[in-house]
C-alpha cells in the first residue's frame, strides 16, 4: 500500500464567530506544527462530547494535540468551587478532553498537552490548578501581553529548567531553555503519575509526562507550535510527538508511516 501520513487529533474551541453563530476552531498556528514539524496530517475535533466519543476518536486518529483555548478547565473537574478568578469555561471541551487523556495513557496513545492541554492533562489524572498564577506571592506574571505584534506577544520571556537527565532534558539536550508565556492558571498540585519535569524561575510548573505511561505523554506551558518547524526549542518537541504517533499507527495498522 502507499504510505500515508500519521492522523493528529487537533482539539478545537468553541468560540462565537458573530451573534447566533458558534464555531468549533482551531489556531493555524496548531495545523502548521502538526504538518511541518511533526510530519503529521492535522484534523481539527469538534470538543463537543454530544457530536464525538472517546472511542471513536481514538480509532480515527493516531495522537492529539491538546491546544491552548481562553477558557479555563472548570474547578468543578478538580472537587473545588468556582469563582470569578478562574475566568470563563468550556464544560464540552473538559467532557472531551478529560476522558480522552485518561484512554491515551492506558492505552499508549500519544498526546501532546499545550498551555490549556497541559493543565487538562494534570485535572485529568487528579491533580488541582491555580486560578490566577499572578496572584501568587513570589511569582511572575505569566499571561500574554496585552499589547504589541504577534512576534512580540510570542517572544521569548523567561527559562524553563528541567530535571537533569529527564525526558525533557534528554530530548532538548539542554538542561535549560527559553520559552514564551501565555497563561494565567497554573499546576497547584500534580496528578497521580504526573511528574513535573521543568519549572520557570518562580516555580512554576512548565514540563510535565505521566510516569509510567506506555506511550507519548509529554505536556507543556507554553506555545510550542510558534515557529514550530524553526524554534530549536519546539522543533524536537514536535519531532518527537510525530514519531509517536507514527509508531502507533505502524503498530497499529502494518502500514508504513511517512514523515
Amino acid at each position: 500500500m502507499s504510505a500515508h501520513r500519521a492522523v493528529i487529533g487537533i482539539i478545537g474551541n468553541n468560540q462565537s464567530l458573530m451573534e447566533g453563530y458558534s464555531a468549533h476552531v482551531s489556531g493555524r498556528l496548531s495545523s502548521e506544527a502538526v504538518a511541518q514539524a511533526a510530519g503529521c496530517m492535522p484534523i481539527v475535533i469538534p470538543s463537543d462530547p454530544r457530536l464525538v466519543s472517546t472511542h471513536e476518536l481514538l480509532d480515527l486518529c493516531d495522537g492529539f494535540l491538546l491546544t491552548g483555548g481562553r477558557p479555563n478547565v472548570h474547578p468543578e473537574e478538580y472537587g473545588e468551587a468556582e469563582t470569578p478568578a478562574h475566568g470563563s469555561f468550556d464544560r464540552h471541551r473538559d467532557a472531551v478532553t478529560l476522558p480522552l487523556v485518561r484512554a491515551c495513557v492506558e492505552r499508549g496513545q500519544p498526546f501532546l498537552g499545550i498551555c490549556r492541554g497541559f493543565q487538562e492533562v494534570n485535572v485529568a489524572m487528579g491533580g488541582t490548578l491555580y486560578p490566577e498564577i499572578r496572584d501568587l506571592p513570589g511569582r511572575q506574571n505569566h499571561r500574554m501581553p496585552p499589547d504589541g505584534t504577534q512576534e512580540e506577544k510570542f517572544a521569548l520571556r523567561h527559562s524553563v529548567r528541567f530535571t537533569p537527565n529527564g525526558p525533557f532534558h534528554r530530548l532538548m539536550g539542554h538542561e535549560e531553555v527559553m520559552t514564551n508565556t501565555l497563561h494565567g492558571q497554573g499546576i497547584k498540585t500534580a496528578g497521580q503519575r504526573v511528574v513535573i519535569d521543568g519549572h520557570a524561575p518562580d516555580g512554576t510548573p512548565e514540563a510535565l509526562y505521566v510516569k509510567d505511561a506506555p506511550g507519548f505523554t509529554m505536556s507543556v506551558q507554553w506555545h510550542p507550535e510558534w515557529r514550530a518547524a524553526l524554534d530549536p526549542v519546539s522543533r524536537p518537541l514536535f519531532a518527537a510527538f510525530g514519531q509517536a504517533a507514527r509508531d502507533w499507527a505502524a503498530r497499529r495498522s502494518g502500514l508504513r508511516i511517512s514523515a
